[in-house]
């Protein structure tokens, strides 16, 4: 090694030199192909098995039959399988991703990663349902995995419903598993695969099929993937709403506990609202004895929040941490400022939560000071503050000069109590002891004070 280079010795030289003349090699291949597809037909579809004998399917490896495949050719499929000939045959492609294997006395090869396939999951993965089709009437095995997932598998994972319908209607198994013990269904994970979970439960895929691995459902994966048609879908089939995985979780769990981005929050709030609608427990506990409404908080989705507490979430329960909701909401509130994490703070205190141990708030201030509001709506819970300098200096200089009206506001608080207004209503609402969600909407009150007694943000305390 010197300085930036890197000395290659006269055998590694070698060996790139061999894997450059290999891939011109295969490019060159791959051009005369294109000219000779027309007029070329393999050999086994020139001569068809012999009757009373089944033949293990063929290793293909020819750049033609790879080139009609994958640009669905319908036509030069046509030639290249003839009425008699078997599509019962295996591929291994060239190209995809590349990588260094060894290749023996110490030395490196970069060659293709390459995995065994079938004709059929080729034309199922990119939807050339009439190329399928005309496999399937040449024999292509339905169900064969030489890479350890079916065609089947392929389609649904792709989002063809028209290829996942064509092969279920040509026998495949809507339950097969895949070697790592995934069903079709488990591999609907984007909304674009509605139609093929549709198809796979018309044709008999349990829709309470549990994963090898992680023990999952279906309804795990949808709720996961923030797939509120797909719940409905497997909601209607009779799926199990509660079944636990291997990890604890229940499709509820697993909704909450998925992190979510700010795009993310209307889906999952969706799916929710559909478990609990479907008769869901919302305080089902994980391994750790989280709930859901913990897993809402740490993921920092007002609206499900809001919708836990109300289907009778308990604001309390400590996990093995020893952590309440609040707590969970407060480490992630710099991470999560465009959630709007004071509507969930505001939430939980309304419904009666613990609050934060007095002495600790200079360490939240300082974590949560990119959310004015989160703090307005926290400090709004106690009737007394002893405000200090530690305070001040818990504030970085920037957000001091970005909010200075409601920063200055807190400070000063260090040389005065809190107005008599305020104390007021920490009064009623220790009256209502976790009540005041209930009880202030009822009141026959203007706007103004009913937003005030729940802790609307104002953008200053007093």
């Amino acid at each position: 090694m010197a300085g930036r280079s890197f000395v290659f010795t006269s055998s590694a030289l070698r060996s790139l030199q061999r894997d450059q003349d290999l891939l011109d090699r295969d490019r060159h291949r791959r051009q005369l192909a294109e000219h000779r597809v027309s007029s070329y037909v393999p050999q086994w579809a020139r001569e068809p098995p012999g009757t009373g004998s089944v033949r293990p399917p063929v290793l293909c490896e020819d750049v033609v039959v790879h080139n009609a495949l994958y640009t669905g050719d319908l036509q030069a499929l046509q030639r290249l399988f003839p009425a008699g000939s078997s599509a019962d045959v295996t591929l291994e492609p060239r190209g995809g991703d590349m990588r260094w294997v060894p290749a023996g006395d110490g030395l490196w090869s970069l060659t293709y990663e390459q995995e065994l396939t079938t004709p059929l999951h080729v034309a199922a993965g990119r939807g050339f349902a009439d190329c399928l089709k005309h496999l399937l009437q040449r024999g292509a095995d339905v169900d064969r995995a030489p890479g350890g997932s079916t065609a089947l598998h392929e389609s649904c994972d792709s989002c063809q419903p028209e290829c996942t319908k064509l092969l279920l209607m040509y026998g495949a198994d809507a339950n097969a598993m895949t070697d790592d013990g995934l069903m079709p269904l488990h591999v609907c994970t984007e909304p674009q695969s509605l139609e093929c979970a549709r198809y796979l439960l018309q044709f008999g895929a349990v829709v309470g099929a549990r994963s090898a691995e992680e023990d999952d459902t279906p309804l795990h994966v949808a709720a996961r993937g923030g797939l509120a048609d797909h719940v409905d879908l497997y909601l209607r089939y009779g799926a199990p709403v509660d079944p636990v995985n291997r990890e604890g979780l229940t499709p509820l769990n697993a909704a909450c506990a998925q992190p979510q981005e700010a795009r993310d929050l209307p889906r999952y709030f969706q799916v929710c609202k559909r478990l609990l609608e479907g008769g869901a427990d919302a305080r089902t506990m994980d391994q750790d004895r989280r709930t859901p409404l913990h897993l809402a908080c740490k993921s920092a989705n007002p609206d499900v929040v809001e919708l836990l507490l109300a289907k009778g979430a308990c604001v309390n329960d400590m996990d093995y941490g020893g952590e309440a909701p609040l707590h969970n909401i407060l480490k992630v509130v710099c991470f999560k400022v465009d959630h709007q994490p004071h509507r969930i703070v505001r939430a939980l205190l309304n419904y009666g939560s613990i609050r934060v141990w007095p002495g600790a708030l200079p360490k939240v201030l300082q974590h949560c000071s990119p959310s004015p509001r989160t703090i307005e709506v926290l400090l709004n819970a106690y009737s007394r503050l002893k405000v200090t300098e530690a305070w001040r200096e818990a504030v970085p200089a920037e957000l001091l000069e970005e909010h200075p009206v409601f920063f200055q506001s807190v400070f000063s608080l260090q040389d005065a109590p809190r107005s008599l207004q305020h104390l007021s209503r920490c009064r009623l609402r220790s009256f209502l002891e976790g009540r005041v969600h209930e009880v202030v909407p009822k009141l026959e009150l203007p706007d103004i004070i009913r937003k005030y007694l729940l802790l609307e943000y104002r953008g200053y305390v007093h």
